[in-house]
């Protein structure tokens, strides 16, 4: 019989076990794809200015992700760093590791004011064109100069969800996506339009409604760390900066980080492009990507149960438990991925009508929601791929793929399909469909990868640390 005080993520069946850890991950990061898309709808669908609105928050879509990146890069560092040293029995390195996180969110978040105080306007200013109104930056340097200055909601919340799932208590980070999710939802009729007595904020309360949920995340998700984390010794000295832990969390870290920040680049630097054929084209992949990120944050969110798992099992040396993570991680990510291609192709009218489109900007959305979401099922693997190679200290595998997929295949691609769409208006579709060649080439390197990282850190383990755990 199992002892009863053995972490979960030693003694479960894998199988169960990543439904019961991913389940709440899953919800948690889809929640926060919500954030986008609803904001993108209300404010879409304001009276005279809906069009501008959300070409506004197309342009500074790649700062936010920039944001994300570095909380969520540094909180993954940290998860896995944490997820090692439990399995190891090391609580205090442990506590050590979740301190440095939290002081890394301080930095974080001074240096996301300093951008919003000084390089907000720079920023949007470089991804106009002629045919972009006045009204579209200023709006856009409104909402994201909030979103920098009230960004410690979001950077709070990024370690503490990590830390959570790192215990094996996802269950209580997604309780708190949950409760920012629906503050933010909540919020964002009553200060974009002027409802129940508040002012009519339009842009800039689509931003306090954003920040204010993140706040309410953030402030549930310490509380729930502090109260729930047993395993994770807790310190005011552990926020001391130490230079190994912080080494090894972005060994892991940093390229997560880059990772997640070549979604923005890759983003800001199609806003560069697409502007060059058109508003409505910029326009039309801005909000489309709102609905590809609701899709791939399953896949995300599935990654961060696998990394966990994985990194625990690692640090224990079960080799037939990481193999199990492997195996049934892919499994259900392509499962998720399968549902999330379906979904796209038979709902693309209807997203084209929530955002209240129409004309060019709808035609140009359809046609990429039916074309991109080819790619759901290659950059679902190729987001496992990453969870994997980050449990198993391939961070190094993990940019790999980023590189690939994020820009070194797909920028040529859309080079080129751009190029010839200009000469042909009709092949506009060509722009779209370089995505899921991008993420088919990379899928095929990642497997690859896979099993050379595997081969390289899991066969080892035969002559490694602890026998397999006892499973009741």
């Amino acid at each position: 019989m199992k002892s009863q005080n053995q972490n979960k993520m030693a003694v479960m069946p894998v199988p169960k076990l990543l439904l019961n850890m991913g389940t709440p991950m899953i919800l948690s990061m889809v929640l926060q794809a919500v954030y986008n898309i609803v904001d993108s709808a209300f404010v879409s669908n304001m009276k005279e200015t809906g069009a501008d609105a959300a070409n506004a928050l197309t342009l500074v879509f790649p700062a936010q992700m920039l944001m994300v990146a570095f909380g969520i890069g540094t909180g993954v560092g940290m998860n896995a760093l944490v997820s090692r040293c439990l399995g190891q029995k090391n609580s205090e390195k442990a506590g050590k590791a979740a301190g440095n996180a939290f002081f890394l969110a301080g930095v974080m978040f001074v240096l996301f004011v300093l951008f919003g105080l000084f390089g907000v306007k720079p920023y949007v200013m470089s991804q106009v064109s002629a045919e972009t109104s006045t009204v579209t930056m200023e709006m856009a340097v409104s909402y994201l100069r909030i979103c920098c200055v009230c960004s410690f909601g979001i950077v709070l919340f990024s370690i503490a969800e990590k830390l959570l799932q790192a215990a094996g208590n996802s269950l209580y980070s997604t309780i708190a996506q949950i409760a920012g999710a629906v503050v933010n939802i909540v919020l964002d009729p009553i200060m974009i339009y002027g409802w129940l007595g508040c002012p009519e904020l339009g842009v800039k309360g689509a931003a306090l409604a954003t920040v204010i949920g993140q706040v309410v995340s953030a402030g549930l998700g310490i509380f729930f760390h502090f109260r729930i984390n047993k395993e994770i010794k807790n310190s005011v000295s552990y926020l001391k900066p130490d230079m190994q832990i912080i080494r090894e969390i972005y060994q892991i870290g940093l390229p997560a980080i880059i990772a997640q920040a070549l979604m923005s680049f890759m983003t800001y630097g199609l806003n560069l492009i697409l502007v060059r054929i058109s508003v409505p084209m910029q326009t039309a992949y801005g909000m489309y990507y709102k609905i590809q990120q609701f899709v791939l944050f399953a896949a995300f969110g599935l990654r961060d149960a696998i990394t966990p798992i994985i990194a625990f099992n690692h640090g224990s040396g079960s080799k037939s438990r990481i193999r199990d993570g492997v195996k049934y991680g892919l499994l259900y990510t392509g499962i998720i991925m399968l549902a999330g291609t379906l979904a796209a192709e038979l709902s693309a009218s209807a997203f084209a009508h929530l955002f209240g489109m129409s004309g060019d900007t709808e035609k140009l959305f359809i046609s990429a929601m039916h074309v991109i979401s080819l790619s759901f099922v290659f950059a679902g693997m190729n987001i496992a791929f990453q969870g994997i190679y980050q449990a198993l200290d391939g961070g190094i595998e993990s940019l790999v793929i980023s590189l690939l997929r994020q820009l070194i295949v797909i920028f040529p691609l859309i080079l080129l399909f751009v190029h010839l769409a200009r000469q042909n208006p009709g092949r506009i579709w060509l722009v779209w469909s370089a995505f899921p060649i991008a993420e088919a080439v990379t899928a095929v390197v990642g497997w690859i990868l896979l099993k050379r990282i595997y081969r390289k850190r899991v066969s080892e383990l035969r002559h490694k640390l602890l026998p397999e755990p006892v499973q009741a």
